[in-house]
């Protein structure tokens, strides 16, 4: 079945930790048929129960022995009618098993080869093991977050991982496709979350050349420093986020305040008098307190002041404009994302739950083009297995 502006795109992924799997998800989301190569024995490499792994979502699974003999040579057939590969290796690593791009590309020459790393493919740290905040942190990321005189503060793994990394994947593969229409030939893609972080900075380092932002944690227009955009604590202990940086919804944040706490507006200084911004902050924190956040949410509701509720993972999924987009959706009893971007006319679609580790191994082969006896004989050298346990593996904790 297909479905999706990719239908008919074909990826072969080796499965990993992370950027990697959720830029293979959204692949699959947006219908391209990925096939993910698992391993055949050892720790597998889900944080979570298999069947809940969303980043899992999407594809079909194959168990392959990458070093068993006739291991390598599954996966180069694989890639030879595939359109992608997406590997998440430290550099070499592929190269010693026999599946780099010197020898995928050389057998299929319009292959588009995505290697997904946090350091890059080269420099000094190239060979180190890293997590999203080391690569968030050493482009100056992490040390702008977080409030002043206190420590860095790590944005989940947002950043790096999937901001920097999945995001910039995705990017890659499909400029990349793009290109191939043109020269009928596809090349290497080097995604390191180190560059896909640094881009997310580009406007951070426009105001720093423009003199307007300052190295120091919440002192900034965007980092909470200004009172008019950070979060503010409810008289239930909850919180509502403020984001009025324009005039106009400074105004209305001002109106619905004043309204809720009586003569409030006649006590605030103007709202860009920076070195009254302390007062401002400690009058918006005295107007906050002294209603619960649902009750903020609601006075907000209809204005244009740009007021939200501070919302946990948990009761987002019960906010109406989450809940009228279809937002988040159940799947199998696991609430996930829906399928981003939308598109009018070629939908994507969450048409298969994750799948255990080789699950599917036998009518991957069938599918990709390997014959009967050919499937046979890898089973029965234990290159290819195929599991029926749904938790053989658990997280190895492996960097990459």
């Amino acid at each position: 079945m297909s479905w999706g502006p990719l239908a008919g795109i074909r990826v072969v992924e080796v499965a990993g930790i992370g950027p990697a799997p959720l830029g293979c998800m959204v692949l699959a989301d947006l219908g391209a048929e990925v096939v993910r190569v698992d391993r055949a024995s050892g720790p597998g490499l889900s944080l979570v129960p298999y069947r809940k792994d969303v980043l899992a979502r999407n594809r079909r699974s194959i168990a392959v022995d990458l070093k068993a003999t006739g291991g390598p040579d599954v996966v180069r057939r694989l890639a030879e009618v595939a359109d992608v590969f997406v590997e998440a290796f430290r550099p070499g690593v592929a190269e010693r098993l026999g599946i780099g791009p010197d020898e995928l590309c050389g057998r299929n020459p319009r292959l588009v080869y995505a290697r997904m790393t946090g350091w890059g493919q080269d420099g000094p740290l190239a060979p180190r093991a890293g997590h999203d905040i080391d690569y968030a942190s050493v482009v100056g990321a992490i040390g702008a977050v977080g409030e002043p005189g206190r420590k860095p503060v790590a944005p989940l793994n947002l950043v790096a991982d999937f901001g920097g990394g999945s995001m910039f994947l995705v990017t890659g593969v499909l400029a990349a496709l793009v290109e191939r229409e043109q020269s009928g030939r596809g090349q290497v893609v080097d995604v390191a979350m180190v560059d896909g972080v640094s881009t997310l900075l580009s406007m951070l380092h426009s105001h720093r050349a423009a003199g307007i932002w300052q190295d120091a944690r919440g002192s900034n227009l965007l980092d909470g420093g200004a009172p008019f955009y950070d979060t503010y604590r409810c008289a239930d202990g909850e919180y509502v986020a403020v984001g009025a940086l324009e005039r106009q919804f400074f105004a209305e944040l001002v109106r619905v305040l004043d309204g809720a706490v009586p003569g409030l507006a006649e006590k605030l200084p103007g709202q860009h008098d920076v070195e009254q911004w302390p007062q401002l902050r400690a009058l918006f924190e005295e107007a906050f307190a002294t209603k619960t956040r649902d009750d903020w949410a609601a006075l907000f509701s209809d204005v244009d002041a740009c007021v939200a509720p501070v919302l946990g993972p948990g009761e987002a999924a019960g906010h109406p404009h989450v809940r009228a987009r279809q937002t988040l959706v159940d799947v199998d009893g696991v609430v996930q994302p829906a399928p981003a971007p939308r598109f009018s006319r070629t939908p994507g679609a969450i048409e298969r739950s994750p799948r255990l580790p080789g699950e599917d191994s036998r009518d991957v082969l069938a599918d990709w083009g390997f014959g009967t006896e050919e499937i046979e004989g890898l089973f029965s050298d234990a290159v290819v297995s195929q599991s029926d346990d749904p938790e053989r593996g658990v997280y190895g904790g492996a960097a990459r």
